[in-house]
C-alpha cells in the first residue's frame, strides 16, 4: 500500500505586475517547482492560483473617485442608505469612501452583534445582560452607546463605529448610524440603498424592493461596468475587492475560467498528463476563537477547469470498519474495503449511511480551502498551489 496520500505544495513565483502573462508565469513556476522537489507529475494533480495576482496581471483596479462616480450616476447623490458592511479596514473603507464622496448623507445600517463574516460589535452575554434582541431591535447610534460604550475589534483594537463614521465625514458626507438586522429598517430614512452583504445580498435586495425602495444597489451593480477608465467586474462588482493603496482598490479577477484553461494547457502539453487547474479566493472556513468566518469573497474560485466540477463521492471508511466488517481485521479487513470501494458507481452517495459525515461540498469549494491555508496571506511568497493526490483513495497504489 502506498503511504503518501493527498500532498499540497506552496509555489514560489515573481512578484506579479500589471500586464504579466500570469498563465505562462504559473506554468513556469510549476514545472520549476517540478524539476527542483523531483516531483512526477500525474492526471488529475491540480495547479491553483491566488485571485489576487491574477487581478494584479490584469490590472483590475479601480479609485475611490471611481467609485464615487458610479454610485452618484446610479444613485443620484443624495441620502444613501448603506446596508451590513463588514466591518474591515482593507475590504471595506475604501468602498465606504467611494460611497461617501458620491452622496451628500450616509444612513449606516450595521448589523449586530457581529457582521457578516463574524467580526463582532458586541458579545452575545452584553446583550443578554442589556435585554437586547438583535433580531428584532434596532439601536441608534445613542442606544448602542448607553447599552455598550465603546467596543473596539479584538484583533485590529479599531472601533469601527467611530472609524466609519469619521471616514464618512472626512469626505464631507453626512452620516447617521443605526444597528439592525431587518434591512428595510432603511425605508425610514430613504429610498435609496446599496445592500453590502456578501452571500445573503438576493434576499436583501428582494426585502428592500418588495418594501417599496426606488433605487436597491447591492456591491455586484457597482463598477460591474468600466468608469471612467477604471478595472470591473461584470459578474461581481465591488465584491471580492481589497484595498491597494489609500486611494485605490483592487477587484476581483475576471475571466478566470479562461485563465485556469490556459494554465491547464500549458501544463499538459509539458507534462503528457491531464492537469486540472483553478483560480482561488478565500476559503471557506470559520476560525473557532475569534468566530471569523473566512469567506468574504463572493465565491471560493471564481474560475476552474471542467474537472474539477462536482462533488465528492466517498464512503466513510470508519463507517465500514465499524459496521459492515466490523468483524474483520488485517488483510482481510483491508481487502474487503478495497473491494466496496471499487464497487463504487457514478450514483451519489448522499443520503446513504455509509457516506454519512462526508458532506457534499463542491470540489472547487474544498480544494480552494485547502490553497488559501496552504499560501496564507502574508509573506510566504507562494500564490501557486500544486496538489497531488487528492482525487486518490484506498485504493490506489
Amino acid at each position: 500500500m502506498r503511504c503518501i496520500g493527498t500532498v499540497a505544495r506552496g509555489v514560489r513565483a515573481p512578484i506579479i505586475r500589471q500586464g504579466d502573462n500570469i498563465a505562462e508565469i504559473t506554468a513556469n513556476a510549476v514545472m520549476e517547482a517540478w524539476r527542483e522537489a523531483g516531483i512526477t507529475p500525474c492526471d488529475r494533480d491540480i495547479v491553483a492560483v491566488t485571485e489576487s495576482v491574477v487581478a494584479r496581471a490584469q490590472g483590475n483596479y479601480a479609485s475611490v473617485d471611481q467609485i464615487a462616480a458610479d454610485v452618484r450616476a446610479k444613485t443620484g447623490g443624495k441620502t444613501v442608505g448603506i446596508a451590513f458592511p463588514i466591518l474591515s479596514r482593507n475590504r471595506f473603507s475604501l468602498l465606504l469612501k467611494g460611497f461617501a464622496r458620491g452622496c451628500e448623507k450616509i444612513v449606516l445600517l450595521l448589523s449586530y452583534p457581529s457582521d457578516e463574516v463574524g467580526n463582532h460589535l458586541v458579545d452575545w452575554d452584553s446583550l443578554d445582560e442589556a435585554g437586547i434582541n438583535p433580531y428584532s431591535d434596532t439601536l441608534t447610534l445613542g442606544q448602542f452607546r448607553a447599552a455598550f460604550g465603546h467596543v473596539v475589534h479584538p484583533f485590529t483594537g479599531v472601533d469601527y463605529i467611530d472609524f466609519y463614521s469619521d471616514l464618512i465625514r472626512a469626505e464631507g458626507c453626512e452620516v447617521e448610524v443605526l444597528f439592525g438586522n431587518k434591512v428595510t429598517t432603511l425605508l425610514g430614512y430613504t429610498d435609496t440603498v446599496i445592500t453590502c452583504d456578501i452571500h445573503t445580498r438576493e434576499r436583501s435586495k428582494r426585502l428592500l424592493k418588495k418594501g417599496g425602495a426606488k433605487i436597491v444597489l447591492g456591491l455586484d451593480d457597482i463598477l460591474c461596468t468600466p468608469v471612467d477608465g477604471s478595472g470591473y467586474n461584470d459578474q461581481y462588482g465591488l465584491l471580492g475587492s481589497n484595498k491597494a493603496t489609500e486611494e485605490t482598490v483592487k477587484l476581483f479577477p475576471r475571466n478566470c475560467s479562461q485563465v485556469a484553461e490556459d494554465i491547464s494547457k500549458r501544463l499538459c502539453a509539458a507534462s503528457g498528463k491531464r492537469i486540472e487547474a483553478m483560480v482561488y479566493g478565500d476559503g471557506a472556513f470559520k476560525d473557532p476563537v475569534g468566530k471569523i468566518w473566512e469567506l468574504a469573497d463572493p465565491v471560493v474560485s471564481p474560475g476552474y477547469t471542467t474537472g474539477l466540477i462536482g462533488t465528492p463521492n466517498e464512503l466513510k471508511l470508519k463507517y465500514l470498519a465499524d459496521n459492515d466488517f466490523g468483524d474483520l481485521k488485517g488483510e482481510e479487513l483491508r481487502k474487503a474495503i478495497e473491494e466496496r470501494i471499487r464497487a463504487k458507481t457514478g450514483d451519489s452517495l448522499v443520503g446513504n449511511m455509509v457516506s454519512e459525515g462526508t458532506t457534499p461540498r463542491r470540489l472547487t469549494d474544498l480544494i480552494g480551502s485547502l490553497c488559501d491555508l496552504t499560501s496564507g496571506s502574508g509573506d510566504k511568497g507562494t500564490p501557486i498551489v500544486y496538489i497531488q493526490g487528492y482525487f486518490d483513495n484506498y485504493t490506489n497504489e
